[in-house]
């Protein structure tokens, strides 16, 4: 395991770090299999460290919309040959699962850190588990599985609906005994969120304008890992003439811009399908703060 930067135990964190995509899944939104194979995944995985990435995030269940869950024998056989060899090959890997048995086998595998789309709702045992292994510990804002999360997508205030959600998920984390200063907080970009970019349902928009808003629970400021890469509320932004939205890998240029307002504004980690421009959004955005708190 290594102590990622930024979080307790470990260095400040001096710029935003990249978190590479490897989605060991024949049905993924945003790149529909191409890594499904576990050679093709470990390959591609091996290529995003090469290419810059500071993490490599891998999951083997789809939390696309509409998508239904596979069992955890099939997850963790996705998952398992990817991982070991990644963390074999001196990467630094994080597991992306909602599956405390899986996050386990991962553990001690050698990962460094345990992404949980669903901020350990949808299963009681992961904060616990996560707890007992002492890893960082990602907390995203959900609301349900992605077979039914577009309905819940109703907000009356979205910022402060996710802010107090995921303040109850940060509670019941630290009391299950994780170290609030290894806790990471993603925002759910796409989950339970209306993709609009203009009008009262923006919720994508409205939640990266305000991040640090978001983030700050109980007095502290928490590390925000931003997921926009590929999300379809970007490829709505960029609609064609016709109102068709711009397909999921043509989206990367926006994800990019994206990358480098999220890492100005203070992000923690960016995670990502496309490492090389990411990586210099995150470089032109570490210059961008520096200059600014000499003035």
């Amino acid at each position: 395991m290594v102590n990622l930067p930024g979080l307790a135990g470990a260095p400040p964190v001096g710029h935003c770090l990249i978190m590479g995509v490897v989605n060991v899944t024949p049905d993924s939104f945003s790149d529909g299999g191409q890594w499904f194979g576990a050679a093709a995944a470990i390959e591609h995985g091996l290529g995003l460290v090469a290419a810059g990435a500071d993490i490599i995030d891998v999951g083997g269940e789809s939390t696309r919309p509409g998508a239904q869950r596979v069992s955890a024998e099939e997850e963790l056989r996705r998952v398992k040959p990817v991982i070991t060899e990644l963390v074999r090959a001196g990467a630094v890997v994080s597991v992306d699962t909602m599956r405390a048995t899986v996050a386990e086998w991962a553990v001690e595998a050698g990962v460094s850190l345990v992404n949980d789309v669903s901020g350990g709702l949808a299963d009681p045992y992961m904060p616990r588990l996560v707890a007992k292994a002492g890893v960082p510990y990602v907390v995203m804002h959900w609301r349900g599985h992605s077979h039914d999360m577009q309905r819940r997508a109703v907000y009356t205030d979205v910022v402060r609906e996710v802010h107090d959600e995921l303040a109850q998920r940060v509670h019941a984390a630290t009391a299950e005994g994780i170290d609030p200063g290894k806790i990471v907080l993603d925002l759910g970009l796409g989950f339970s969120k209306q993709p609009d970019w203009q009008g009262p349902e923006a919720h994508n928009w409205e939640l990266l304008t305000r991040m640090p808003e978001v983030a700050r629970i109980g007095g502290r400021d928490f590390p925000v890992l931003v997921g926009a890469s590929r999300k379809r509320f970007l490829g709505r932004l960029l609609a064609g003439h016709d109102g068709a939205p711009r397909p999921f890998d043509e989206s990367d240029a926006a994800t990019v811009a994206v990358t480098a307002l999220a890492a100005a504004a203070g992000a923690w980690c960016v995670r990502v399908h496309q490492v090389p421009a990411n990586a210099d959004a995150v470089r032109v955005a570490a210059a961008w703060r520096e200059a600014a708190s000499r003035q």
